[in-house]
């Protein structure tokens, strides 16, 4: 039986750099699953240039036309003018909704007409720690839903935007993968091979979940990403499901890896709106070749690397 209460499935932005065929099979497989929104575009460096910002808006077009919901994400750092410009040329095409990355697309989306002001989403990087700070966006900005930072516990997440109330928004969770914990100017990536930013080789090309960090003992720690340093570890949630209802969490964001998200997609569907038994899909997931150990500390209160015990 399906739950009374689904949750839907959005799969967020592709951190990673692929290469082409590997991203087109990627969203023609998605156009057919059933996660019911996809976040598209390039959200950590903009030196990746398998996709175009128009081949990214032709792929939304695509997806739409299959029935999916698409949002287009924007860079949680700028540091350049043509950074700037691609972020003005996502705020301003009239198709998709907008997931803010920084401050700077609500600025450059405020600055528009409000005829042509797409909905807009808070993204998890713009550090939303209060309800009163929740509220002062719903009121200038009118935003449509929000994505609560990593760190957050669930219970933290229920005091911020409270169920129930008539100015909440839709809440979605990160539930699944790397998680993005800090952006840096400097290509951690290209450093790792004594090159320079400028001149990095494209080296991210070769590590299709990350360049995997250990400590001095051997264990699995952080993983770089180009600027971005995310965890070894993946966010795993689909315990979590009377948890995340009683927090008001309507929406489970999952992050792409490059092996096993088909079947974690089609896991994370049965559990939340097909009614399949928890604990026996995290014993599946837990025996898929994922690129990392399955944890939910932060959404507990807990050290993040808390590793997801058999339920």
């Amino acid at each position: 039986m399906k739950t009374t209460h689904p949750i839907t499935l959005t799969v967020g932005p592709l951190q990673y750099w692929w290469p082409r065929q590997q991203l087109t099979q990627f969203y023609a497989e998605l156009a057919e699953g059933p996660a019911q929104t996809i976040v598209l575009g390039e959200v950590t460096c903009s030196r990746r240039n398998e996709f175009s910002f128009n081949d990214w808006l032709a792929l939304g077009r695509d997806l739409q036309a299959c029935g999916k919901t698409v949002r287009l994400a924007t860079m949680p750092l700028l540091m350049s003018e043509a950074e700037l410009r691609t972020l003005r040329r996502s705020v301003e095409q009239e198709e998709f909704e907008i997931e803010a990355g920084d401050a700077a697309a609500l600025q450059a989306w405020s600055r528009l007409p409000i005829t042509q002001r797409r909905p807009l989403v808070l993204g998890p990087h713009l550090n939303i720690y209060s309800a009163s700070a929740l509220q002062e966006h719903l009121t200038e900005h009118g935003i449509s839903a929000w994505v609560p930072a990593m760190e957050l516990s669930l219970d933290a997440i229920a005091r911020i935007n409270p169920p129930g109330l008539g100015q909440t928004v839709p809440t979605e969770v990160f539930g699944f993968g790397r998680m993005p914990l800090a952006f840096s100017a400097r290509c951690f990536t290209a450093r790792h091979h004594r090159l320079s930013k400028d001149q990095c080789e494209f080296r991210c090309r070769d590590d299709a979940d990350g360049l995997l960090l250990r400590t001095g003992e051997g264990q699995p720690f952080l993983a770089l990403n180009g600027i971005a340093t995310q965890s070894a570890t993946m966010q795993c949630l689909i315990a979590q499901g009377p948890e995340l209802r009683n927090a008001g969490v309507t929406r489970l964001r999952l992050s792409p890896c490059s092996r096993g998200f088909a079947e974690v997609l089609q896991q994370f569907d049965a559990v939340f709106n097909q009614g399949a038994c928890a604990a026996a899909t995290l014993e599946q997931l837990q025996a898929l070749p994922l690129p990392g150990a399955l944890v939910h500390g932060f959404a507990q209160r807990q050290p993040g690397m808390l590793e997801v015990a058999h339920v």
